[in-house]
């Protein structure tokens, strides 16, 4: 987590998928949200986020009201697992071909 992310309102910010944030901006007013585009312009600037971010600050302009919750208290964002699942064991032995481009199997009648 980085300094920046510790001042937004929401925690895990910047790892946050874009389907989780739809739901977690729903209880930011209108400065939280406000903190939150300023600082997405001034670093990644992703636009289906900002495209996000400007819609809801719509519906708070034309009266919605933030969700219940506190959205410092939500899950965190899991990680990456880092590495990879394939073992030597279980990995695909490398003399072995799965295909060949091209080649189309006969049909039986």
């Amino acid at each position: 987590m980085s300094k920046n992310d510790d001042e937004l309102p929401l925690p895990d910010y910047d790892q946050m998928a874009l389907g989780d944030l739809r739901h977690r901006i729903r209880s930011l007013d209108a400065g939280q949200l406000e903190a939150v585009m300023v600082h997405e312009a001034g670093h990644a600037a992703r636009v289906p986020v900002l495209e996000l971010l400007e819609a809801r600050q719509r519906e708070l302009e034309a009266g919605a009201q933030p969700s219940g919750g506190d959205p410092t208290r939500a899950p965190g964002v899991p990680g990456a697992d880092g590495g990879s699942p394939v073992q030597e064991a279980t990995a695909a032995d490398p003399g072995a071909r799965a295909g060949s481009a091209g080649h189309t199997k006969q049909r039986r009648t």
